[in-house]
């Protein structure tokens, strides 16, 4: 095959599976078997192989992901990718309408759904894609080109022709990504086998997804897409539904459901069709986008400073649902607390199907006279996490049963006692060897916020301790090669990468160790700056609670806890038997020994670009500085990265220096 016939060939292929995937994926009908596409999509993949001068970067076979990136390109938004004001009922959503017939008593509006996913912007030049980005702040995202590319749904070329002679030579589009529930459900299951954290909703994981620096992870994800919006370009248009349908045309999956509209009962009526429809489609929404449609009237209505005054988003109230509690189970967390969780009849609430939610402590059963057996009514807080809001007596039957908390505890057997601080409503485990505790406490300690143990997941560690091999954290670093490749699936390979990855977290320091040692309210931030103030993990063995509560962001009741954790025989133990195996028990100094941040309050916001945030607090802490969560006149520095959000906005208001990474380092003399 000459050159010139390879390239003839790889575009008919090209052409013949992008039109059969839109046939198979967005149309639901195809023409073709599987084995045909497959054999297509082969061929062409070959020919790119064999004459890669060839192969045009917007091939069909570029949905599969190419290489991975090293890191995400800012992008500056030719048209700023700007939020909506939120209404939350019809008498807002009735104010707005009047507010816009004010400009023209004929207006009309756009009523359409509001997908829960995140913005991106598409732009295409003489019909080819050549750049998608996300929203960052607005006006500078991230180039995620090659991911999208894997999204089946987006069209890598246009269909042109069809908009009979308009000048096409520049088309930008917004669109809202998003992950089906098909998609989400096969995700999770799939890390659930692996012993992986599972995606709170569909909508972190498409976030997640988009944001992977392997193209290959996003392809095999199964992102989609709906486009609602014409950006900017050479095209142009006298209404916003006009436009969508030109889109269409031109090959894009537009927003479903829309629906042009006059009056304020006309919008109020579409929103309550569309609220009916949210809990059977095959995708998230999080309420309805009503837009101004005339895009001259528009431009005359104008914008506030951050929001257009010509739409407005109207949000859903949470979704709640009735089932049956058919029992409280109670959990022992890694600290010994002993929290109730409520088992229910499976229901489908918010896209995910529910059978568990937590209950708390005693004080919300109690609160919410909640009974075993009851109907109750659930919802998801922020659509993320189910919770139980209340009970539904008038639906009992006689069968129900209160709930007391056990004397012992489930997991060992041994006493429950209340814990005092809690004000009476939380109970813990006193034995410090409970199962329950030691599985939980290995599972922390080798986590990434913790020892950031590589390949020690929950699973791995269940394994080794189901033989015997791990019964305590120190356990961890007696383990050898041998016999670890002696278990299930775990080869002579695997193995030693687990040993060097064990091997690599001794010298994680004091701060993380402190972290990982699952003390009741010592979390990242006041591990971190105990371990500034005492450097030396032997000194907290001598600590008193005085001592401790000089120490900004360590309380009265922490303080407690961390002199009672140092008192017990077990920790002096285990301690020992660390210091033993070689892992680091001083906290890291900086190079030149000095505290040049002393006085000083830092907050992170944002991805840095080759720190974490973890690593960029201890550089910080290691120099006598401060980190902290939230903005306020008193914050010294801002360090900024990637997609910094309001925490970046209300430094510039309040005039708190904004600093970068490099910046950061410079002031370490990194």
């Amino acid at each position: 095959m000459t050159e010139k016939e390879a390239a003839s060939r790889m575009k008919h292929l090209a052409a013949e599976i992008t039109k059969n995937s839109r046939l198979y994926y967005d149309l639901d009908s195809p023409v073709i078997s599987d084995y045909d596409y497959d054999m297509m999509f082969r061929e062409l993949k070959e020919l790119e192989g064999k004459y890669p001068s060839l192969a045009d970067p917007n091939s069909p076979t570029k949905r599969v992901g190419g290489e991975a990136a090293t890191g995400f390109e800012p992008v500056t938004h030719t048209v700023p990718l700007g939020s909506l004001s939120d209404v939350f009922d019809f008498d807002e959503v009735r104010a707005f309408v009047g507010r816009t017939k004010a400009f023209d008593a004929e207006c009309s509006y756009s009523v359409e759904c509001k997908i829960d996913g995140l913005s991106v912007a598409l732009r295409y030049e003489n019909g080819v894609f050549v750049r998608g980005a996300t929203r960052g702040d607005g006006r500078v995202g991230e180039n995620v080109t090659e991911n999208l590319r894997t999204v089946r749904s987006i069209p890598l070329t246009l269909n042109t022709e069809k908009l009979n002679g308009m000048d096409t030579s520049v088309v930008e589009v917004r669109g809202e990504v998003y992950m089906p529930h098909s998609s989400f459900e096969r995700l999770n299951a799939e890390r659930e086998k692996r012993g992986e954290a599972l995606f709170a909703n569909p909508r972190n994981a498409a976030a997640g997804t988009l944001r992977q620096l392997d193209p290959k992870v996003c392809a095999s994800r199964g992102l989609d897409i709906f486009v609602f919006n014409y950006q900017t370009g050479t095209l142009d248009f006298k209404e916003h539904d006009e436009s969508l349908l030109a889109l269409e045309k031109l090959g894009f999956r537009i927003i479903p459901y829309l629906k042009v509209v006059k009056t304020a009962d006309e919008v109020v009526a579409q929103i309550e069709e569309i609220g009916k429809m949210r809990g059977t489609l095959p995708f998230d929404i999080d309420g309805v986008v009503i837009k101004v449609n005339d895009l001259a009237l528009r431009r005359t209505i104008g914008e506030n400073s951050a929001t257009p005054k010509w739409a407005v988003a109207y949000k859903f109230p949470p979704e709640e649902k009735e089932t049956r509690l058919t029992d409280i189970v109670i959990q022992v967390g890694r600290t010994g607390i002993l929290t109730p969780n409520a088992v229910l009849e499976p229901v489908k609430l918010a896209g995910t199907t529910v059978s568990r939610a937590t209950l708390h402590n005693l004080d919300f059963i109690r609160e919410r006279d909640i009974m075993i057996g009851d109907t109750v009514v659930l919802r998801k807080a922020g659509d993320i996490i189910p919770e139980v809001v209340r009970a539904v007596p008038e639906k009992r039957d006689g069968t129900q049963v209160p709930f007391e908390m056990p004397e012992r505890c489930p997991s060992c057997g041994e006493p429950v006692e209340l814990d005092e601080e809690s004000e009476g409503s939380a109970y813990y485990c006193t034995n410090a060897d409970c199962p329950a505790q030691i599985m939980r406490n290995l599972i922390h300690f080798a986590s990434k916020g913790a020892m950031d143990i590589d390949g020690l997941g929950p699973a791995l560690l269940e394994k080794l301790h189901e033989n015997g091999l791990v019964k305590s954290i120190a356990d961890i670093y007696s383990l050898t090669a041998e016999e670890l490749a002696g278990l299930e699936r775990m080869g002579e390979k695997s193995a030693a990468k687990l040993i060097s990855s064990i091997e690599k977290s001794k010298s994680a320091g004091l701060a993380r160790l402190l972290s990982a040692l699952g003390i009741r309210q010592v979390g990242d931030k006041a591990a971190a700056v105990i371990a500034a103030r005492f450097g030396d993990i032997e000194e907290l063995f001598t600590a008193t609670p005085e001592m401790l509560c000089e120490i900004d962001d360590v309380g009265a009741i922490t303080a407690e806890n961390i002199v009672s954790f140092f008192s017990h025989p077990q920790t002096r133990r285990m301690i020992d038997r660390l210091k033993d195996a070689g892992v680091v028990m001083t906290a890291e100094k900086a190079a030149s020994g000095d505290d040049r941040f002393a006085g000083m309050t830092f907050v992170l916001t944002g991805t840095l670009p080759d720190m974490t945030r973890d690593e960029a607090s201890a550089l910080i802490t290691s120099h006598g500085g401060k980190v902290t969560g939230s903005v306020s006149k008193k914050t010294s520095y801002v360090v900024a990265g990637a997609e910094a959000g309001s925490k970046l906005a209300k430094a510039e208001s309040l005039g708190v220096p904004v600093i970068d990474e490099a910046e950061l380092l410079r002031m370490t003399g990194v």
